[in-house]
Parts: C-alpha cells; structure tokens; sequence
C-alpha cells in the first residue's frame, strides 16, 4: 500500500482479513485511481468518510455507509497512529458531528483532511503535501543534475551528459 510511505514512520498500515471488523475510531483507507481513499470506522460494520470521489467531480456529503459500500470490493487497510490522538469515542463523535456536510476541496478538505481532523484536531493530506511538492522535488532533481561537481563532462566516459547527483532526503 503506496500510503505508508505519503506519511512516513508516523503511520502503520495494515490489511484487514476478509471478514475482520477493525476497532472502534479506526482509519482506514481503500486504494482508488491512484490514490487513497480515507474513512473512520464508527462500529456495527459502519464507515463515515467524505463521499466525494472520482477527484473533484463528483461531490457527495459526508455519510455513514457499511463497509462493504465503502470498500467498494476493493482491500481495505486500517492505519494507526504514533502520535497521540482524541479517544475512539471522540473520534466516533467527531466524524458524526460532520454528517451531511457538502465541503469536499480535492486540496483543502478531502477524505484524508476528514479523518485527520476526526482523529488529530487537524486538516491535513499528506497524499495532497506529497503531490504539490512534487514539482519542487523534481526540479531540486534537475538543478542537482546540471549543476553538481558530478554534471561535468568526464575524460573516461566521454559523455556529454550530466550525472545525477545524490543528495541526502529531508
């Protein structure tokens, strides 16, 4: 599951086995057209999460669904958190609180955004982070490229390429 790695060591993520109900209050996610779709498991085989799928095209409320609407025959995996978070019973209550609402944002306020606010206190996407600063990551890669000590051009390959220079992640 590509998400563990949107969100770093902060995040496990886990299958569930067919049949396996997760804990009260907890994240799961669904991959779907490249990326990943979030929902609070709210018990009795319930899901709240941001209907709003297929990007920003269509727009759907907040609503409870089962899980198997939710999975929508694909794998679910659920996600657990490092750092502290509200009680599954705040968790429950947050995500309820927003039913009906009509505010899907594909960058402000999409499924990601719901369950970290439902779960942390916070809107936030690291699926969204990861992709606006994509551009700053590949052209941070280009200017390495051409203008590390490595770009210059060497007597014993005689290519006129630059190489690419490694640098440390942050």
């Amino acid at each position: 599951m590509n998400y563990a790695k949107y969100c770093g060591p902060s995040r496990c993520v886990r299958a569930l086995t067919p049949g396996e109900l997760p804990p009260l209050g907890a994240h799961l996610i669904t991959p779907f057209l490249g990326y990943t779709h979030h929902g609070i498991y709210v018990g009795d085989g319930n899901v709240v999460h941001y209907g709003a799928l297929m990007y920003d095209i269509i727009r759907k409320p907040v609503e409870e669904v089962t899980l198997e609407v939710f999975a929508e025959g694909r794998p679910v995996y659920e996600v657990t958190h490092t750092e502290a978070g509200f009680d599954a019973d705040e968790v429950i209550r947050r995500a309820r609180t927003r039913l009906g609402e009509k505010r899907y944002r594909l960058l402000t306020n999409n499924c990601e955004h719901f369950v970290e606010w439902c779960r942390h206190g916070v809107h936030r996407s690291f699926e969204v982070d990861t992709a606006l600063n994509f551009p700053r990551w590949f052209g941070e890669r280009i200017v390495a490229a051409f203008f590390s000590p490595k770009a210059a051009t060497t007597e014993q390959s005689g290519s006129t390429l630059p190489a690419l220079a490694t640098r440390p992640r942050v």
